[in-house]
């Protein structure tokens, strides 16, 4: 099972992205996506914002579920309070494990829009958020 994660930003730009496997059932946390499929991803997901965004007017809840469908992936969503969207890409509904994973991953990115030497919006380079992403992947998915 593979999964894309994506981080976008106040004004839908894309701040972190990551691909990876599951490390469930004898997973070795690779990306499992076809070729195609790895240079859909982004597209995929980016096509989402409009349904994010219709959403977020109408419920008061950070973790907004399966938004939308592309064949048999499923998108799920998680609103910030400072508008930063979380989406993830992903073949199985989980959404306790998925809404868990939304936010120790919130707790994540709080941490590290805390630190100077970032800016809202700005890309994360950073490769101790990207291990510790990779963790929490490991941890729930």
């Amino acid at each position: 099972m593979s999964f894309y994660l994506a981080i976008i930003g106040t004004k839908d730009n894309a701040v972190y992205d990551l691909e990876f496997g599951t490390y469930r059932q004898g997973g070795d946390g690779t990306s499992k996506f076809s070729a195609d499929m790895k240079q859909l991803c982004p597209f995929i997901v980016h096509s989402s914002l409009d349904i994010v965004e219709e959403m977020q007017w109408n419920t008061n809840v950070m973790h907004l579920k399966v938004i939308d469908k592309f064949y048999n992936y499923l998108i799920s969503a998680y609103m910030t309070a400072g508008n930063m969207k979380f989406l993830l890409l992903h073949e199985t509904r989980a959404d306790d494990v998925i809404r868990q994973f939304f936010v120790d991953l919130y707790d994540l990115y709080v941490k590290t829009l805390m630190s100077p030497f970032y800016a809202v919006d700005q890309t994360i380079t950073s490769p101790v958020f990207d291990q510790r992403v990779k963790m929490l992947a490991k941890k729930y998915l």
